[in-house]
């Protein structure tokens, strides 16, 4: 059995979506990133970054004592070594994969996280701060146009290049298409979205965000903070 500590957002679904891509058992430990539970001491013994997604795999491969992993680019390699899925053996095929986890983890994500940011939870809407994100989202979503142009997925087969890419690309934004100009990207959008595991594993959650509003509490807790304010955090538990 494995634990999932996740809150429903695009770096928790990419495990949730893996966990029932790979048929693995479950438990979903919510973490609500807007109430400080990520800085619980319990929490923080599994991810030293008070950051969710994490996991606890009670049964490793092996045997012996259960494993915890952070960081959703890491859980992705540790599950698809695990049930030998999702991740080639070979080499070269090894590798194609994993070096677009990588440029998710370290380009799409975080560029897609501050365009919505500032156009969608700043209070002050800065527009050279919106113009620059979307013009390097824009430029991301060129670089998967080009990728796509002779391959259905990232590294040729479906993998978790594809699990990681998918929930940072934003089909609609602020009530436009962001992908119109990239019919490859939309073509593999779709053909992902039409997995039965990746829509059971999306909808995890649902509920949780439903019933966590974006308040005054939650923006003071997920936008400001600061090592002091960690560490603050650390000492009372939230």
């Amino acid at each position: 059995m494995i634990d999932l500590y996740y809150w429903p957002t695009p770096n928790g679904w990419k495990i949730s979506i893996m966990l029932e891509e790979c048929g693995l058992p479950y438990t979903v430990k919510p973490v609500n990133i807007g109430r400080g539970e990520q800085f619980s001491p319990a929490f923080l013994e599994l991810s030293p970054n008070n950051r969710m997604p994490a996991i606890v795999d009670h049964e490793p491969a092996g045997g012996g004592d259960p494993i915890a992993i952070f960081e959703s680019g890491a859980i992705l390699q540790y599950l698809a070594e695990k049930t030998g899925r999702f991740l080639p053996r070979d080499v070269r095929g090894r590798y194609d994969v994993l070096q677009w986890v990588a440029w998710q983890v370290a380009n799409l994500g975080p560029i897609a996280g501050q365009l919505n940011h500032f156009a969608s939870y700043a209070v002050e809407k800065i527009p050279y701060a919106i113009e620059r994100f979307a013009n390097e989202a824009n430029r991301l979503l060129g670089v998967l146009e080009r990728r796509l142009a002779d391959r259905p997925y990232l590294a040729g087969e479906y993998s978790i290049a594809d699990m990681a890419t998918w929930p940072w690309v934003f089909r609609e934004f602020q009530g436009r298409s962001v992908l119109a100009d990239f019919p490859r990207v939309a073509h593999w959008w779709d053909a992902v979205a039409s997995r039965p595991a990746v829509q059971k594993g999306r909808a995890v959650g649902e509920e949780l965000r439903r019933n966590a509003p974006l308040d005054d509490e939650a923006r003071k807790v997920l936008f400001g903070q600061t090592a002091a304010s960690v560490a603050k955090a650390e000492q009372t538990g939230r």
